[in-house]
């Protein structure tokens, strides 16, 4: 069972601390107060704490100086300062000592709720740490119980671990890529751990989680009356991972005007919260990721080809679980131990049908699907030995049919036919292979989309996604291409 996360309070306000202890652990946390500065210091090198609430005007040993001397001796724990006179100056003094966050007294108990939920979440990226390989982490002396490991024996996971060994230490921007559940949080964990700033902030935003109205405020903050409900100053994300890593998942579901922002911030080094008077020096590292090609992105409007070339100076793609089949098994070893540990149950083993199922089935989720199905499994199973039939996947011969298959999965199954094709066409010599390959592609899907909707061509440009114009230019192509002097009967009868 996971340990409950413990909190440490310094306040000599002891009404407060007694108001605060019952809050959170009613939330189920564990409670630790101090009402002096010193009797803080001389216990925090002694324990284990995942948050501390700082009170600021204290009677022997300010706020400020007590957060100075908890970075000096190298406490990662974040810090989120309360106190009663909430002035821009010591917020701004804060945030330069590297408290995670202030809280202005009296509380509003939802804004101490969320800081404390958001801080406790930044704790744990920061202190479970991501080990690459197989063997034990004795250089770091990783705690084992607060690590989690990326597995992989064959050749493309072993490039990948290279790569980040190769790059984590340099402060240059990351663009990882790869389908939905590849791992792709993980190597920036890995790359923040392996890095100098792994004694600062890593903070990992979900751009697509954020709506577009508040993502702007959330990356770069606003000042108190910013606009309607802006009754505090709000650090945003940027500003709280100064001299530290964000993570930018999801990078493509950025707004446009936030896409430019970020782009100044990355070539200024500099931000400017919303409703802000000047601008505000940050240091920090961005490694962003995608399952989108941004390419794509670009020549579609999408995303800024300026912000794509800052963010792409070192590029980590990540491959399917279904193109690196040789690591299931050892993925499976890893769930199995892992889950086993945490559900308290004797460790368990996979039968050789479960395993042969396991390696056939084709991961359309890919390790986070392995992840859940191993836990499910674990869950399910009574005995020692997993059977095949506790594996909730479908047998190879039984996949679900392309008609039950959303876009995802059936986008993903088009991939992984292409490279099951690719690397031969690849090998035979010619030219305009690009060409080509779009050529059949696009004859394909307008032919397929021109018979489903009985060749009605405005129909078919709807469902292909662009107009009737462009679909008209590309069936004139391809006669054009195809040297036929007339438009074929079952267009040239097309339902109007």
């Amino acid at each position: 069972m996971e340990a409950m996360e413990h909190i440490l309070i310094i306040d000599d306000d002891e009404g407060l601390v007694h108001f605060l202890r019952r809050f959170f652990q009613r939330k189920g946390y564990d409670v630790t107060a101090c009402l002096t500065g010193r009797d803080a210091l001389a216990a925090i090198p002694k324990q284990n704490f995942d948050l501390i609430l700082l009170d600021y005007k204290m009677p022997d040993i300010n706020g400020l100086d007590m957060l100075a001397e908890i970075r000096r001796i190298e406490i990662k724990t974040p810090v989120i300062l309360m106190t009663a006179y909430g002035t821009t100056d010591l917020a701004i003094e804060t945030m330069k000592l590297g408290a995670y966050d202030y809280l202005t007294k009296p509380f509003d108990r939802k804004d101490l709720s969320r800081i404390v939920t958001e801080a406790l979440a930044v704790n744990r990226q920061m202190k479970e740490r991501v080990r690459i390989g197989a063997g034990p982490d004795t250089a770091t002396g990783a705690d084992e119980s607060r690590s989690i490991r990326i597995v992989g024996h064959g050749k493309q996971m072993q490039e990948i671990f290279k790569r980040i060994g190769q790059v984590a230490a340099n402060d240059v921007p990351v663009l990882i890529t790869g389908e939905s559940g590849t791992g792709k949080e993980l190597v920036a964990r890995a790359l923040y751990h392996h890095s100098h700033r792994n004694d600062r902030p890593f903070i990992a935003v979900n751009c697509a989680a954020i709506p577009d109205n508040l993502f702007e405020s959330e990356l770069f903050g606003h000042e108190r009356g910013a606009f309607t409900g802006a009754d505090r100053t709000y650090i945003g994300k940027m500003e709280r991972c100064d001299q530290g890593t964000l993570f930018l998942d999801e990078i493509s579901e950025l707004a446009p005007g936030v896409q430019a922002k970020l782009l100044r911030a990355l070539q200024e080094g500099e931000i400017e919260r919303v409703g802000g008077s000047g601008p505000i020096k940050v240091d920090v590292r961005v490694i962003a990721a995608t399952n989108r090609n941004l390419e794509q992105e670009i020549e579609t409007g999408g995303f800024r080809k300026d912000l794509y070339w800052r963010l792409k100076v070192i590029t980590i793609d990540l491959p399917p679980l279904r193109r690196r089949r040789e690591d299931i098994p050892h993925l499976a070893d890893y769930f199995l131990a892992r889950f086993c540990a945490e559900y308290n149950r004797p460790l368990c083993y996979l039968s050789e049908s479960a395993l042969t199922k396991l390696t056939a089935y084709s991961w359309p989720g890919n390790v986070r699907e392995l992840e859940n199905c191993i836990r499910r499994a674990v869950l399910l199973t009574a005995g020692e030995v997993i059977p095949d039939g506790s594996l909730m996947i479908p047998d190879a011969d039984t996949e679900p049919l392309p008609g039950d298959l959303d876009t995802t999965q059936l986008m993903a199954r088009l991939r992984a036919t292409l490279d099951d094709i690719l690397p031969q066409l690849l090998k035979r010599p010619g030219q305009g292979l690009h060409a080509h390959l779009v050529e059949v592609v696009e004859t394909a899907a307008i032919t397929h989309a021109l018979e489903s909707c009985d060749n009605n061509q405005v129909q078919a440009a709807a469902l292909l996604g662009i107009s009737r114009n462009t679909l008209r230019q590309r069936l004139k192509k391809q006669r054009d291409d195809s040297g036929a002097g007339q438009e074929p009967e079952r267009i040239a009868g097309e339902k109007r």
